[in-house]
């Protein structure tokens, strides 16, 4: 990387923390970042790049050509959405929409590429074209599937597809990937519960009762993975929610009970056996207490498998940057999941982990918790990062 794109970097540098800052302030949901797409979109078309809003209902796409002659392509994708999570950071640029905040670090993202975005306008000295991709709706809500709905990659054709996370308890100057399965499945189950209820002090013993069906199901539950799940095969089925019955009649054993939760795991046909066991035991226990159970299973990301020769490259850049001890080959599979993985299903690709701190006594807020905040250290590094890694894939 040349000092000429070094020092732009740095110029812009002030600009980029002070936009991640506005976007952190005034927060917006999946399909509702209307604000942060203008903020995108302008920026983008004021640096001299040809933009394309409204892809995927509130995604950006901004294309630009090197000077240089060449056919290949790339994208670059960055996610917008924020969380409905209530911030309590106390931070001067802390959120100032009730309820909603950027706990998971989008902000940061979507402030990373359009840097790395002026970056490379400023300096085209490359072969090919570049597509900066900032999608919408990344937190469970399909915003990738949304894009790829809307002609994501007919419209804007690349042939390799790479994205970038912070990654807290991680050092800043830090990088973090591997080949393979990286990112788990992630899918929601609802199983209802129906009895006839009853009174619970009176008539107990004429009741279909829910409840106790409902609390041998979810330790039941936690045997699938012990018992039916091949032991090196990596899964999760977790109870997020239970719901039955009302608060001011605590005598009455209620009709219905409703038990939602998540299931992880990075091979499909363990997620096969996943959706299909949680329905025979649900519909087991329920049928021992003369009750009745049906299971909803809804796939909703796929697991992010990321390619050997994009990673190798992914890499080679991440070891250009902060050099090979601080680029870690190897990270072990995550349990959480994330949509770029739809993407990833389409083009090969990669899905790399940037450091974005860890405190001395090893503390940090994660994401997705009322205290995260992302780095604005790590802004600079995620810009050089996907710069290189444009010029490198795009070389003549």
């Amino acid at each position: 990387m040349t000092d000429q794109i070094l020092k732009t970097v740095h110029t812009i540098e002030p600009e980029l923390i002070a936009i991640r800052h506005d976007l952190h302030a005034h927060p917006e949901t999946g399909f509702e970042e209307h604000r942060t797409s203008a903020i995108v979109a302008a920026k983008l078309r004021g640096w001299g790049l040809d933009v394309t809003d409204s892809v995927g209902r509130t995604g950006v796409v901004a294309t630009l050509k090197g000077k240089r002659p060449g056919n290949r392509s790339i994208g670059l994708r960055a996610d917008m959405d924020a969380l409905n999570i209530a911030e309590t950071t106390g931070l001067p640029y802390a959120s100032t929409v009730s309820g909603k905040m950027h706990a998971c670090g989008h902000d940061g993202h979507t402030a990373m590429l359009l840097g790395a975005a002026y970056t490379l306008a400023q300096h085209r000295d490359f072969a090919g074209t570049v597509h900066f991709i900032f999608q919408p709706a990344e937190e469970g809500l399909g915003g990738g599937l949304a894009m790829l709905g809307d002609g994501l990659l007919e419209r804007f054709p690349a042939e390799r597809l790479y994205g970038m996370h912070n990654w807290p308890g991680m050092q800043v100057g830090r990088f973090g990937t591997a080949t393979g399965p990286f990112m788990a499945a992630g899918d929601t189950w609802t199983v209802t519960l129906r009895g006839s209820g009853g009174h619970g002090g009176a008539a107990a013993h004429l009741a279909t009762d829910v409840t106790v069906a409902q609390a041998q199901f979810v330790m039941a539950a936690q045997t699938i993975v012990s018992r039916n799940v091949p032991a090196l095969q990596p899964a999760v089925i977790s109870v997020g929610y239970l719901g039955g019955g009302a608060w001011g009649s605590p005598n009455v054993i209620p009709s219905e009970v409703v038990i939602r939760g998540t299931a992880r795991c990075f091979d499909e046909k363990v997620r096969g056996l996943l959706e299909r066991r949680l329905g025979e035991v649900a519909t087991t226990i329920a049928a021992v207490h003369g009750c009745t159970a049906e299971l909803h299973y809804e796939r909703i990301f796929a697991p992010l498998v990321n390619d050997a020769d994009c990673t190798a490259t992914a890499i080679a850049v991440a070891n250009s940057i902060v050099g090979a001890e601080s680029v870690d080959t190897s990270v072990s599979p995550v349990t959480g999941s994330e949509d770029f993985a739809f993407m990833l299903q389409q083009r090969p690709g990669n899905y790399i982990f940037l450091g974005n701190g860890v405190a001395a006594d090893g503390s940090f807020a994660p994401v997705h918790t009322p205290k995260y905040d992302f780095n604005d250290k790590a802004l600079p590094l995620g810009v050089r990062y996907f710069v290189a890694l444009a010029q490198r894939e795009l070389a003549a």
